[in-house]
């Protein structure tokens, strides 16, 4: 890489402190994941908990995971829609392989496209010049162990509160979403149309007498691909109009 080795721990610490407000973030939404009704059914420990979420840096990922695993649904289920929550890191992947150091070493690379998350792509992403791998690790160093910690602290609380209190904390996942999608649909009413649209269909699929049969995992999948397909073919958007991307 371009960077001279008195460089690299300078680049460390500005994404060690550029990710300290990630962390923090992170660490909440961690431990509402942990106490969240889907990691208690799906009867995580501690430990699980952190293991699953040092090998699953996406929030919406994880969550759909835990949600398959919550209700017994296949393995394949879990892929699939793991697939398609995560979907949006490859084209993030994407961008940051054109600014990348061309003479860059390949294991940096998939390093980094392991640990892709909205918030460091961000980061990462608004620095000039060629991205450096150092910068990137310094904010991972931070942002990742308070993801885990978080997460293995809420299944252990998640045992012993009561089932309310659990619940309670639960919806703070839930603004976590509803922040990702406010913004965009107060600027657009397309999307506005679309998240209602999903929001219907889900309901409806959750009580009609045959598709109400479905697992959740699959009707989840089933709803994403069709309403994402539709979406994509009737309001289709110019080349070049998409926006940077949004903390998740």
């Amino acid at each position: 890489m371009s960077e001279t080795r008195s460089s690299i721990p300078a680049l460390l610490r500005q994404g060690a402190r550029n990710g300290i407000p990630i962390g923090l973030g992170y660490f909440a939404v961690a431990f509402a994941l942990g106490c969240s009704k889907s990691a208690v059914d799906a009867g995580l420990t501690p430990f699980q908990g952190f293991l699953a979420s040092l090998l699953c840096s996406a929030s919406a990922g994880e969550y759909a995971g835990l949600g398959v695993m919550a209700a017994k649904s296949a393995l394949v289920e879990m892929v699939v829609i793991s697939l398609i929550a995560n979907a949006r890191y490859l084209l993030m992947s994407a961008a940051m392989s054109q600014r990348m150091d061309p003479e860059g070493n390949f294991i940096h690379r998939l390093v980094m496209s392991f640990f892709i998350t909205d918030e460091l792509f961000a980061v990462t992403i608004a620095r000039p010049g060629y991205l450096s791998p150092w910068y990137m690790y310094g904010a991972i160093l931070v942002a990742s162990p308070c993801w885990s910690l978080g997460t293995a602290l809420g299944c252990a609380a998640g045992d012993v509160m009561p089932p309310r209190l659990g619940s309670a904390l639960s919806v703070a996942l839930f603004g976590m979403f509803l922040a990702i999608v406010i913004p965009p649909a107060r600027r657009e009413r397309v999307i506005a149309g679309i998240v209602a649209v999903c929001f219907a269909a889900s309901f409806a699929m959750s009580r009609l007498p045959v598709v109400s049969q479905i697992s959740e995992g699959t009707r989840t999948i089933i709803l994403t691909v069709i309403i994402a397909s539709a979406a994509a073919a009737l309001f289709p958007r110019p080349q070049g109009s998409g926006e940077g991307g949004e903390a998740a």
